[in-house]
């Protein structure tokens, strides 16, 4: 029996399926973040061939935005929910069926916020509904009374669709108007069975998850009977690291909720200039502190992680210049914004290199950020890709006061870095915490890379990044800038 007015997606999910149980909530919430990740891939996968300017699904999440990658955030529309006390909704509260008309006459805007009543059991759940052309899913975290959790997810066209009525009622009864376009959109997406090779992918993804875990040789701690989802590593690490996987999922929550209403104010054509520049600079702002705050997650995950091999994320061949196209302007906007310089010297053809394509911008990003950060204005970077036998080698050098590295002088006080834990670095000077080199490297190997930081005179501190090259790709490769 439901114990409100309408049923939480977790209830409707447990009528449907017996396999679903109670364990730790260490263990519900390996589960959760496990199958989210496989259901972003699974995502880049299907939608990988589509314009990125057609609108390709719909996502309903809560509390906050799951998928961050540019293709996913550009193909599909998302409408989040949030329990939180303050309605983001109330910074312009009559306003927004008009901002969703005014963006898009025959759709709602790729991203809404949505507010649940304050009774509600679903504000206790983690939700995510996908609605695309060739398949539905729905994964629920949920938190029970008793501290224990329950992970579930299901494909079943029908399943699915419960839990949409479900969350539409809620939609209807706090904003029908704004439902009468939601479940317009959601009906374009037809409730049919998935293909067999849809689950298939899904399957192996979260297989090579699973896989890693039983490398470790864990087979004390059994996971709870939920099928395909892996099982936590031994909860040995420090408490600072939990502290930090606290920390950055409380940072990166309401910053994604800023972000979601200020691209929503972006939408509208009745602002000035300067407002619309302010919004801009809100909007990078926020996005930046979240992919910071999603490195740092992604940090202290890997120290739960005990193995006597690095661990290795999901490794594929990948285009190193399609990476560097995207993040050089935004290596060289960092290091502006500190009164720095950058310049980057690229082979005549980049060959293609095997790593983790979701991981390596945003590591080498977060990399150049916090070298940047350590520097004094009017410092001179210079970063060189070259190969270097079976790899390709991307070294960082910084020259202090002058482009010419042969007068370069190391400034008279280096920074003075403070250690925080066991993952985190205190720059007092201006007030930065990075994650320490130990970190990092462990990110570097995680994505089949190799980070070797060294101290040479003039030259100051020198990162060198080393990713292997793809098997038919050694080739030799001349420089250019």
């Amino acid at each position: 029996m439901y114990k409100w007015i309408l049923p939480s997606l977790s209830e409707i999910l447990a009528e449907n399926q017996s396999s679903v149980a109670e364990c730790s909530p260490a263990k519900a919430e390996r589960q959760w973040r496990v199958s989210l990740a496989a259901t972003e891939h699974l995502l880049l996968n299907t939608l990988a061939a589509a314009s990125r300017d057609t609108t390709q699904g719909l996502v309903l999440a809560a509390p906050a935005p799951l998928f961050s990658q540019p293709k996913l955030t550009q193909s599909l529309q998302t409408v989040t929910f949030t329990a939180k006390p303050f309605n983001p909704l109330a910074l312009m509260p009559f306003q927004m069926p008009d901002a969703i008309a005014s963006a898009n006459e025959e759709m709602a805007p790729h991203e809404s916020v949505l507010s649940l009543l304050p009774a509600d059991p679903l504000g206790a759940e983690q939700f995510c509904l996908v609605f695309t052309e060739k398949f539905r899913l729905v994964l629920v975290l949920a938190t029970h009374k008793n501290g224990k959790k329950t992970f579930s997810f299901s494909f079943e066209p029908e399943v699915v669709q419960q839990a949409w009525r479900s969350l539409g009622a809620r939609v209807m009864l706090a904003n029908p108007e704004f439902f009468a376009r939601l479940d317009t959109l959601v009906q374009e997406y037809s409730p049919v069975a998935p293909d067999y090779r849809i689950m298939i992918q899904f399957s192996q993804l979260l297989l090579q998850e699973l896989t890693e875990a039983e490398e470790t040789g864990d087979k004390e701690d059994k996971p709870c009977p939920m099928p395909n989802a892996q099982c936590p590593m031994p909860n040995a690490q420090n408490p600072d690291v939990e502290l930090l996987q606290a920390f950055a999922h409380e940072v990166r929550t309401p910053l994604t909720t800023i972000r979601t209403m200020t691209r929503l104010l972006l939408k509208r054509r009745d602002l000035d200039a300067s407002v619309i520049n302010r919004l801009k600079i809100i909007d990078h702002e926020c996005t930046e502190q979240i992919d910071r705050m999603e490195l740092l997650f992604k940090a202290a995950e890997l120290e739960t992680t005990t193995s006597a091999k690095s661990p290795k994320t999901q490794l594929t061949p990948m285009s190193l210049d399609q990476v560097l196209q995207q993040s050089i302007p935004r290596w060289e906007q960092a290091a502006h914004r500190r009164n720095l310089t950058l310049n980057v010297v690229l082979p005549q053809q980049l060959p293609t290199v095997v790593s983790n394509p979701m991981m390596l911008d945003q590591v080498l990003t977060g990399l150049i950020e916090n070298f940047t950060r350590s520097l004094p204005a009017g410092s001179h970077i210079q970063v060189q890709v070259i190969p270097a036998g079976d790899q390709l080698k991307l070294q960082l050098s910084p020259q202090f006061g002058c482009k010419d590295s042969s007068k370069a002088t190391i400034p008279a006080t280096p920074p003075i870095r403070k250690a925080l834990g066991q993952l985190l670095m205190f720059q007092p000077e201006t007030g930065t915490i990075s994650l320490n080199i130990a970190a990092t490297k462990h990110l570097f190997q995680a994505i089949g890379g190799k980070l070797i930081v060294r101290q040479r005179p003039h030259y100051g501190e020198v990162l060198t990044i080393f990713l292997p090259l793809e098997v038919s790709n050694k080739h030799k490769i001349g420089a250019k800038t």
